[in-house]
């Protein structure tokens, strides 16, 4: 520590006399968040030492010397040896220590032609894109798990629900899929992202580029990037691919949310439709029956903590003036916790999906119930002929008969159906069974089997291919 301290490190201090007082400095300090951008910030110094090079702004020897020293710290900060002090103000300020001790005075060449304008913002994107596609990989494995317990319940059927009252029988793989469905669109959402994400601010400088001979796209495609940006200005402000991620990412903690709050209803004792595994639940320090859904009500809790990430960037951007100004030091730790926390939580929700057991009798045995094959009767009527308006009325009126006499449709008899209308006829009971009500949903993307066997094998194909978007670094 004491070795690393003789050399200065603040990137600037010419124009000033003294150096900034305390409450200042501690103000300004962010090492202590933006260290993570370590690895990011030396991947770009090492293409802008080659732009410089191949500018004739170092020569065959320094550049060698130069690329050594980069890789000496990198390894360096991926083992420990080196790390921030608290005199480091940034990052930034981390690393060019480090590369001075191991470089020295030529380590000060590698600040021309760039600014920490253009290098957090190249930074951030380097990080956001890195880590936007192992949440990718992981939303995969949560979509497999549900799609693996989807394909054993093709045929099993479940109360549908709408208002949180049973509406129609529905297949309970039907259900499962929906979630997965809202998690293949965030992944798309998250592939579009990064088409935006692609370009690279480094050689913009402060705000205005540089009157060296650099080669900003040479660096872009060096970094992985699509292209060099357009505007100097707009690359060193711009944070629209930060506050984007954190949507995509609040909108998936959303998704996330919904589904945690359905596994925590279908393992309450009223539901009763699964069973956690033991490795995926906690207990009570005090009643010790219980068996609570932790993982699914933190995955539902930590949807506001990506939900006020976004809205605290948002509220970070409004209003700035152009080019950079310091409150963008605030941009950081908002999408450095989204990203951790959706690293956290998916995981964890692809373990509680995989192992829950589900009871498919206790599913079947309400499927029914509630009158869920009301609109399959009043569709019979529809297609004899009778007015939906009119055949709308008509199952009301039975619905209200079976409630006055506790029973449901199935138990009404011949003489009693034909006094609540003269379109009941016996023969009407056709369509009173749960498989005949979820067979003739098969309509594309409805709820019969042959069309969730379809649905799970469309959004296998999408999966697979997402994971292979994902898994290109």
């Amino acid at each position: 520590m004491g070795e690393q301290e003789r050399v200065p490190t603040r990137l600037w201090g010419g124009r000033f006399e003294s150096g900034p007082a305390e409450a200042l400095a501690r103000l300004s300090v962010s090492v202590q968040f933006d260290w993570r951008l370590a690895p990011y910030d030396l991947l770009a110094s090492r293409a802008h030492a080659r732009v410089l090079h191949h500018a004739g702004l170092l020569t065959d020897s320094e550049h060698g010397r130069l690329q050594t020293a980069l890789d000496a710290l990198d390894a360096a900060c991926a083992d420990g040896s080196f790390r921030p002090t608290a005199a480091d103000e940034d990052v930034h300020t981390a690393l060019e220590r480090g590369l001075l001790e191991r470089a020295g005075a030529l380590g000060g060449k590698l600040r021309a032609g760039r600014s920490r304008n253009d290098q957090i913002a190249t930074d951030l994107r380097l990080y956001l894109r890195d880590h936007a596609r192992r949440i990718a990989s992981r939303v995969a494995e949560l979509q497999t798990a549900l799609m693996s317990q989807a394909e054993q319940h093709t045929d099993t059927p479940v109360p549908g629900m709408t208002h949180m009252q049973h509406a129609q029988p529905v297949v309970f793989g039907h259900q499962l899929l929906a979630h997965a469905q809202a998690l293949a669109r965030d992944l798309s959402r998250l592939r579009d992202w990064d088409k935006r994400a692609a370009v690279s601010p480094l050689g913009s400088g402060a705000l205005s580029g540089s009157s060296l001979p650099l080669d900003p796209s040479a660096v872009a495609a060096e970094l992985g990037f699509d292209r060099a940006a357009e505007n100097s200005m707009d690359a060193v402000s711009d944070r629209d691919f930060a506050a984007e991620f954190c949507f995509v990412a609040a909108l998936l903690g959303v998704h996330l949310s919904r589904l945690g709050e359905e596994v925590v209803l279908w393992s309450s004792q009223e539901f009763g439709w699964v069973e956690l595994d033991d490795a995926y639940a906690t207990g009570s320090s005090i009643m010790p029956q219980k068996k609570n859904p932790d993982v699914a009500e933190l995955a539902r809790g930590k949807a506001g903590r990506l939900i006020g990430d976004l809205t605290a960037l948002l509220t970070t951007l409004k209003g700035l003036p152009l080019t950079y100004n310091r409150d963008l030091q605030e941009d950081k730790e908002p999408v450095f916790d989204a990203a951790d926390t959706l690293l956290l939580v998916l995981p964890a929700m692809a373990g509680l999906i995989s192992t829950m057991q589900i009871r498919a009798e206790r599913l079947a045995q309400g499927a029914s119930g509630g009158f869920a094959l009301a609109t399959d009767l009043a569709e019979l009527l529809v297609r004899r002929g009778v007015p939906f308006r009119e055949a709308h009325e008509v199952v009301g009126h039975l619905v209200v008969w079976c409630h006055v006499n506790d029973c449901d449709l199935p138990d009404v008899s011949d003489a009693d159906l034909a006094k609540v209308s003269p379109h009941l006829t016996p023969d009407i009971r056709e369509v009173l069974s749960v498989p005949g009500a979820l067979a003739a949903r098969k309509a594309h993307g409805g709820t019969a089997p042959e069309q969730v066997a379809s649905q799970l094998a469309a959004l296998r194909a999408v999966v697979e291919e997402d994971a292979a978007w994902a898994a290109v670094r």
